[in-house]
């Protein structure tokens, strides 16, 4: 009993321990409570204290940016006109869809982007990651273009549904329509939305994301002066992004004119008498004044449309033209590099006539062909054509009849069968071509232009790990073998013999104007160097050519009548020899005229033919067209014979 008692009475006492315990865990939870509460107010007061402190003038721009925009305004872009004043681009305006990242709210990105696919075609899928994309970025305030080029039609259903698109944007604003279509793409170039390596380099001079600017042509070259000046708005909007009113704008400067030196009426005339004779395959033809270096002409074979690129580009087109084994997207008149074969003789010729190599007299005698013995095993003869026999010839009948055994003199001289003659050796043609700016690029004011080729020793043995042998002389003499050059390097080079000796920097840009008609870049002739070859002996070459088209080889260009021209022709091989020793071949033609007193230049070049036959005749007709276009146009202007004037 006892037992009983005392055992009860420890587990009551027990129990009353027991229900102590609750209370002291109570007051230790609501002392960790404590401390969790002052660790929170601790964190939230100093994460409090960054936003404030810290980043607050960062949020309160956010902030003032959700209620008041500051957006630039994108000036007109410049003019750009023919010599004459012609315009040859306008603006037109076309619209786009865009979002604003900042102004979509998150929670309602892919019911936006759905709303979108359902108006406007475009995947939701790409409309979200392109937002992702630019939310991630330091500017979500540019709005995100999601569907170039949009009619009329889908930019007004998009706009009535806007209230319902908060963040979506429908944008008005010029591109290039480019009103001469194919004639002149490889000069205007075309104008396209700004990628991000160039929003990267150009993002602190004023672009933005969603620009436009100049990708090819004058319009890339000339960017700085046809873009103009941004604006400045500023617009308060509300939550959604929607404009409510604007509070102030400094108003844009318009992009500045350009005056091509590009004569519209005659590069129509060139490209149709090229394209006669190009029979669908690449070609070029170029005009330039040879006392300024202005280009009147420059046609690339086949032609591409820029308006392709202008807007929304056409894939399917643009898919064409990459396909086309003719690369129509190159400029064949300066992106193009070929042998340019017997043209390059007026490089030899005046190189020969400055080194003292020749005279105006002196005497080679073509058989047809010159044979030249191994130097190490004297019964092993190597043969180098002429392309006739010729006879005996003077500089100015090798110059007019293109003799290749004339040349191979002049280049590598002749030291068998009892003649003894010291050409001009390869380091010293190599100079020369140099000198008349081949193998570098003549600085046109055009992007995509190649340096082409001027072989020597030095260059063989680096390139090829071989030695230099005569053989590489003679074919060098003649524009063969290793060397290449552009159309617009060759016409430079006839400029150059036409002009005395001023090498030329070609330009296709005349001048340029700002709005109020002022000139910005004035119309001054460029000079690369004045060669290092005397009147007397540029004199010699000149008359060379006259004789050339008067009666030598390049005849086919003497279209007998008023107009005397002077040139050379060039028949270039290429590719591997076939059937017969002989292989396909290009066709040059390099001439000028009025030839006693030399005013244009034209190179021609066909990538199948006779330089003769088929290039000579091309050169000859433009050259006639210039120079006979005012007789031709009053002519046209006078009333039908017997009918009196008004």
């Amino acid at each position: 009993m006892g037992l009983l008692t005392n055992n009860r009475r420890r587990r009551w006492r027990v129990e009353n321990t027991e229900q102590a315990d609750p209370k002291e865990r109570l007051k230790l939870k609501l002392n960790l409570l404590k401390l969790v509460v002052l660790i929170a107010f601790v964190a939230l007061s100093v994460q409090l204290a960054r936003l404030q402190l810290v980043d607050g003038r960062t949020f309160e721009r956010r902030a003032q940016l959700n209620q008041l925009r500051i957006e630039p305004v994108i000036p007109a872009r410049g003019i750009i006109y023919d010599r004459n004043g012609v315009p040859v681009v306008q603006n037109v305006p076309s619209f786009s869809a865009a979002i604003v990242p900042a102004d979509l709210p998150r929670s309602r990105t892919l019911e936006i982007a759905a709303g979108l696919q359902r108006l406007l075609g475009v995947p939701a899928l790409e409309t979200t990651l392109k937002v992702e994309q630019a939310r991630r970025s330091n500017n979500p305030f540019t709005p995100v273009i999601i569907k170039d080029g949009l009619d009329q039609q889908a930019a007004f259903r998009t706009r009535e549904e806007l209230s319902k698109l908060p963040g979506v944007q429908i944008i008005v604003e010029p591109v290039r329509k480019y009103t001469t279509g194919p004639l002149l793409a490889d000069v205007l170039g075309f104008t396209g939305r700004i990628d991000q390596q160039e929003y990267a380099t150009l993002k602190n001079s004023g672009y933005i994301a969603s620009d436009r600017l100049g990708k090819s042509g004058v319009e890339y070259t000339y960017e700085q002066y046809l873009r103009g000046t941004p604006g400045r708005q500023e617009i308060e909007k509300d939550a959604s992004g929607r404009a409510i009113r604007t509070l102030a704008e400094d108003q844009p400067k318009a992009g500045d004119d350009v005056m091509l030196s590009i004569d519209l009426d005659l590069q129509k005339k060139t490209t149709e008498i090229l394209q006669k004779a190009a029979n669908g395959g690449q070609a070029a033809a170029v005009v330039m004044d040879v006392r300024t270096g202005e280009v009147l002409a420059m046609v690339s074979l086949p032609q591409y449309d820029d308006n392709v690129f202008s807007g929304t580009v056409d894939e399917a087109k643009l898919n064409q033209y990459l396909n086309d084994p003719n690369k129509p997207l190159v400029n064949q008149a300066i992106g193009a590099q070929n042998a340019p074969g017997s043209i390059f003789k007026q490089i030899t010729g005046t190189a020969a006539l400055q080194e003292g190599v020749a005279t105006a007299n002196t005497m080679i005698t073509s058989n047809g062909y010159i044979t030249v013995p191994n130097d190490y095993d004297p019964s092993i003869l190597y043969t180098f054509k002429d392309w006739r026999v010729l006879g005996p010839l003077n500089f100015y009948a090798g110059v007019a009849w293109s003799s290749d055994v004339y040349f191979y003199y002049l280049a590598g001289g002749y030291h068998w069968y009892g003649q003894n003659f010291n050409g001009l050796g390869p380091d010293r043609l190599a100079l020369y071509a140099r000198a008349y700016g081949l193998g570098s690029k003549t600085g046109i004011d055009l992007p995509g232009e190649v340096a082409g080729n001027i072989p020597d020793p030095a260059w063989k043995k680096q390139t090829f790990g071989d030695v230099w042998t005569l053989g590489d002389t003679y074919n060098m003499a003649i524009g063969q073998g290793f060397v290449t050059a552009s159309p617009i390097q060759m016409l430079r080079v006839t400029a150059a013999v036409a002009n005395g000796g001023t090498l030329l920097v070609p330009r296709v840009v005349r001048e340029v104007r700002d709005a109020q008609g002022h000139v910005v870049v004035p119309n001054t002739p460029q000079v690369a160097r004045q060669l290092p070859i005397s009147a007397a002996n540029f004199a010699i070459m000149r008359q060379g050519m006259i004789d050339a088209v008067a009666w030598g080889s390049a005849t086919p260009a003497n279209l007998k009548d008023d107009l005397q021209i002077a040139g050379k022709t060039g028949t270039a091989e290429y590719g591997v020899r076939g059937p017969g020793d002989t292989s396909a071949t290009h066709a040059w033609f390099s001439g000028f005229a009025p030839a006693q007193n030399p005013q244009l230049a034209v190179t021609v070049f066909l990538q199948n033919g006779v330089g003769a036959t088929n290039a000579a005749p091309v050169g000859a007709q433009i050259l006639s067209y210039y120079f006979h276009r005012p007789q031709q146009q009053a002519a046209a202007a006078a009333p039908p014979l017997g009918q009196a004037q008004p």
